[in-house]
């Protein structure tokens, strides 16, 4: 794949008008009434306490919701258990006004070769509020891509049977979100080949709500130019900011 040559112009690729939906729905995931702008708290329970949402929902007002989450512990790798509590009125939904993104670019979807490895194959991932310690994250193949005459050997873990890639590029905290974007790689059929469209790179959730704690690129993972495709913010009404 070449660099595209300047900024994007209006797209009349056929394909834009998939891109499209997949904006709307991606502003109707993010303002329900447990998406990312909803989470208003994440509470970690002290080892061996079992989460009861139940008790935790008694009394709060129809539009709090409560769930459950699990992970390891990053010392021990043994089960945590967490409570979230989501509100379907939060400020940062009441502020919301729009996902800022880059125009539509075909010049942006490419082409690449995943080589499938070992299913039980772990690669450390940092993350952000993890304190420099790192996660070790399944990636059942390396996706190998060229891009701007760099090649690149990309670690996409797996996310209930689609590719997750985490990746940087020096829009991050310029045009972009600090920390990196997140985007889907499906797999296809016969495994040699995947598609990036990095039109549908998003923000990740922390990027919503400071109540998450999501993976950062890996070295690997940087591109070495300017990604100017997909998500670049969230965009809130009246000075509101995530916190």
């Amino acid at each position: 794949m070449s660099l595209p040559s300047s900024a994007s112009a209006p797209a009349t690729d056929p394909a834009s008008d998939d891109w499209n939906a997949w904006r709307a729905a991606r502003a109707a995931s993010v303002t329900a009434p447990t998406g990312n702008l909803a989470l208003v708290e994440t509470r970690w329970l002290p080892a061996g306490t079992e989460p009861d949402p139940g008790a935790e929902r008694a009394g709060l007002p129809p539009h709090l919701q409560v769930t459950t989450l699990e992970r390891a512990d990053i010392l021990t790798g043994e089960p945590e258990q967490g409570l979230r509590f989501w509100d379907a009125r939060s400020p940062a939904i009441e502020h919301f006004s729009h996902i800022d993104t880059y125009a539509y670019d075909p010049a942006w979807v490419t082409r690449a070769t995943f080589t499938p490895v070992a299913a039980d194959r772990l690669i450390p991932f940092e993350y952000i509020r993890d304190n420099g310690g790192s996660r070790g994250m399944i990636v059942p193949g390396d996706i190998s891509l060229t891009l701007d005459g760099v090649d690149y050997t990309l670690s996409a873990f797996d996310d209930e049977g689609t590719l997750l890639l985490v990746f940087g590029d020096p829009t991050n905290g310029v045009e972009t979100y600090g920390s990196g974007r997140f985007l889907f790689v499906p797999r296809e059929d016969g495994g040699e080949s995947v598609t990036l469209d990095f039109n549908r790179a998003f923000v990740p959730p922390c990027g919503f709500s400071a109540q998450y704690n999501c993976p950062l690129p890996p070295p690997q993972n940087r591109f070495h130019l300017p990604v100017r495709a997909g998500e670049k913010l969230p965009v809130f009404r009246d000075g509101h900011t995530v916190g």
